[in-house]
């Protein structure tokens, strides 16, 4: 089974990139070198690697990815910083 990984970049302009892989150090310097132009990291290089997670099922961490791609920055921040116990007060608004 193979393993796969969720993770979060910091942009230069300060926002983050969360996506999946099968090798996150490789996805990383793809990202980082701007192997795909057009891309969202492509002109917000350079790029930090602030937070992956392993999973071992390819769609728990599809699902994971997509969940926090929709969190605010601040969650995304406490995600990053280990600050589980404050994830469930920075939930986004609902109207």
């Amino acid at each position: 089974m193979q393993t796969s990984f969720v993770y979060i970049l910091l942009c230069a302009d300060k926002t983050y990139y969360t996506g999946v892989t099968e090798n996150v150090y490789k996805r990383f310097d793809e990202h980082q070198d701007g192997k795909h132009f057009g891309s969202y990291t492509f002109s917000r290089r350079p790029l930090q690697l602030v937070y992956f997670c392993q999973f071992m099922d390819i769609e728990q961490a599809i699902t994971f990815e997509k969940k926090i791609k929709k969190w605010s920055q601040a969650k995304k921040l406490a995600l990053i910083e280990g600050r589980y116990e404050d994830l469930p007060n920075l939930a986004k608004k609902k109207f």
